[in-house]
């Protein structure tokens, strides 16, 4: 229904974001989703507006295998946060969404307690054609939640693969989550995965769990030494929590901010980096986007998969082709 509303103007939503009107601010986070051009042209003065109040918050990515309980870890920890009177935000990237509809919507179901707090914002994340489109509404929306005050940013990945990519190229810390069990589970994560995370929380460790989740914390922390040294000099630490019981969360945060003081300044040059990538994603989705668009492109597409399909063409001559157009 907000699509049908009347716009406000670029006054009025600054001034709405800044004041940290969350309705204004939902608002203003469906506007940047928008696909009219219209929408666009305001959404970017708007960005272009709020962009100083901007970068003030620790942005936290988490993601973890299927399972692991991130929509419960988020609650606690989000609570637990809200409740030391932290303003924090929480938003998701999901690739999957186009496909399936994506589960942010039944997690901010999940979250109830969470979503209900004043403290706390949730907010799912934009459907797009690719994760490009997905990625660049994410980032956007986590910059207005700053604008609007919100001093920690959690970024879920709902789905699963190129989203943890995503999700690592926009955030200043990244969590990943696991369940006990390690030697299992260190066979069915990617290397990849390991690689990125700054950390790693051993979940639901309480009751009968808690010795399986101590054994399986020496083992991930012993497989985080075969990775090379990271850039930062910061060695990933491996926690164990419960987000029933809440134990180990304050480990968790702690931890977190030692992270941030072990950065000082050099958080300002990831940030950097991660704006400079930023741009040259926009250029390629741009590019990749208006070229589909193209209505003698369109025209022949059917044609040239169909020939790709029957051999009749290799797809790098199909690619050139359409590219001439």
């Amino acid at each position: 229904m907000t699509s049908r509303r009347k716009r406000l103007s670029v006054n009025e939503y600054v001034d709405g974001v800044l004041a940290g009107n969350t309705v204004v601010l939902s608002r203003t986070i469906t506007l940047i989703e928008s696909n009219l051009a219209g929408d666009q042209a305001l959404a970017e003065q708007v960005l272009i507006r709020i962009l100083p109040y901007t970068g003030n918050s620790k942005r936290i990515g988490i993601t973890g295998v299927p399972g692991v309980g991130k929509s419960t870890f988020i609650e606690a920890m989000g609570l637990h946060l809200a409740e030391m009177d932290k303003k924090l935000a929480v938003l998701a990237v999901d690739p999957s969404s186009q496909r399936s509809g994506g589960s942010i919507l039944g997690d901010k179901t999940r979250m109830e307690q969470l979503s209900h707090h004043r403290n706390a914002y949730i907010r799912p994340s934009a459907t797009g054609a690719s994760l490009g489109g997905v990625a660049n509404k994410t980032r956007e929306t986590m910059l207005l939640c700053e604008a609007a005050g919100y001093k920690i940013i959690f970024i879920e990945t709902v789905g699963v693969g190129q989203s943890e990519v995503a999700v690592k190229g926009m955030v200043d810390f990244f969590l990943l989550l696991m369940l006990a069990g390690a030697g299992d589970e260190l066979q069915g994560i990617k290397k990849g995965i390991m690689e990125m995370a700054d950390a790693i929380a051993i979940t639901k460790a309480d009751t009968d769990n808690i010795t399986a989740s101590k054994k399986a914390r020496a083992e991930y922390q012993n497989a985080l030494h075969l990775f090379p040294p990271s850039e930062t000099d910061w060695s990933p630490k491996v926690l164990t929590c419960s987000a029933v019981t809440r134990q180990g969360l304050d480990d968790i945060w702690k931890m977190i901010e030692e992270y941030f003081s072990h950065m000082g300044s050099g958080l300002d040059q990831l940030r950097k980096h991660q704006n400079i990538n930023w741009m040259h994603e926009t250029i390629g989705f741009l590019l990749k986007n208006n070229f589909y668009h193209k209505p003698e492109v369109a025209e022949r597409i059917p044609e040239m998969e169909k020939q790709v399909g029957l051999g009749e063409i290799t797809p790098q001559a199909a690619a050139r082709e359409l590219i001439r157009l």
